[in-house]
C-alpha cells in the first residue's frame, strides 16, 4: 500500500509542474499575441486577460505542487556540518533536493508573478520590455517537478532505513561498538 501511495504522490506532483510549466508556456504564448509596439529596450504592450489567467493557474499549480511533495514527503533536517557528513547518501539527497526545490520554486514563482503581473492591468503600459518571464517560469515548473519528486523518493528511502535500523537485534548492535579488552594498556 505504501508503494502505491508513494507512486501516486509522485504522479501527482509530476502532473501538477508539468501542468504548471505548460501554463505557462501558454501564457507566455497568448501574451505574445496581444498588440505591442517595441523600441530598443523600451516596449508599449496592451495586457491579456488570457494570459493573467494562465499565469494565475501556472501559479496556483506550482504552489500545490511543492506543498504536496513537502506534506507528504516529511521533514528531512541536517543541522550542521558533521551530521551532514554522518548523514545516509538518501539524506543528503533528500536535502540537497529539497533545498534545490525551494530555491527553483522561488525564482520560477517570482517570474511568473512578475509575468502574470504584466497583465493585471486594465490599460496598456509602456516601460523595458519583461519578455519571457512566464515561459522561463513555466520551464522553471518543470525543473521544480525533479527536484520535487526526487526529495519526496529520497525522504521516502530515508524513512525505510530508519525501519530496517529498528529491525535489527539489539545485541549485533551492542556488539560491534564495545571496545576491545586487549587492546588497554
Amino acid at each position: 500500500m505504501a508503494k502505491q501511495l508513494a507512486a501516486l504522490v509522485c504522479l501527482l506532483v509530476l502532473a501538477l509542474d508539468i501542468n504548471a510549466g505548460i501554463l505557462g508556456i501558454e501564457a507566455e504564448i497568448a501574451q505574445n499575441k496581444v498588440k505591442h509596439v517595441r523600441f530598443l529596450i523600451f516596449e508599449c504592450r496592451n495586457p491579456s486577460q488570457k494570459a493573467f489567467k494562465l499565469g494565475v493557474a501556472a501559479i496556483v499549480l506550482l504552489g500545490l505542487a511543492h506543498v504536496v511533495a513537502n506534506l507528504f514527503g516529511g521533514f528531512v533536517c541536517i543541522c550542521s556540518r558533521d551530521e551532514l557528513d554522518r548523514a545516509s547518501a538518501n539524506k543528503q539527497l533528500a536535502v540537497s533536493c529539497l533545498v534545490l526545490s525551494w530555491i527553483v520554486l522561488l525564482v520560477a514563482f517570482s517570474l511568473l508573478i512578475i509575468g502574470t503581473l504584466t497583465n493585471s492591468k486594465s490599460k496598456g503600459s509602456c516601460g523595458i520590455s519583461h519578455h519571457r518571464y512566464l515561459s522561463v517560469g513555466g520551464i522553471l515548473c518543470i525543473v521544480h517537478a525533479l527536484f520535487a519528486v526526487s526529495y519526496y523518493v529520497s525522504a521516502i528511502a530515508i524513512t525505510d532505513e530508519g525501519g530496517k535500523m529498528n529491525e535489527r537485534p539489539v545485541g549485533g548492535a551492542q556488539m560491534a561498538e564495545r571496545p576491545h579488552r586487549g587492546d588497554h594498556v
